[in-house]
């Protein structure tokens, strides 16, 4: 799944599992989070990555 799917997704199972007092849903939809929270900082490093190594590039219209 994507990375704000994953957060919406852990954040709805954190909220049910405070709500209804199951800590094990608590820590699935923590774990859930994070790991949106991480997809999202790879794809930052690939475009920064990305970024990098065309920047040496001409863009188009740039002599």
């Amino acid at each position: 799944m994507g990375e704000w799917t994953d957060k919406a997704k852990g954040k709805v199972k954190e909220v049910a599992g405070v709500a209804s007092g199951d800590r094990e849903l608590e820590a699935e939809g923590k774990r859930d989070a994070a790991k949106g929270a991480i997809k999202g900082k790879i794809e930052d490093a690939k475009r920064a990555i990305k970024d990098a190594v065309d920047s040496d590039k001409p863009r188009r219209g740039e002599p």
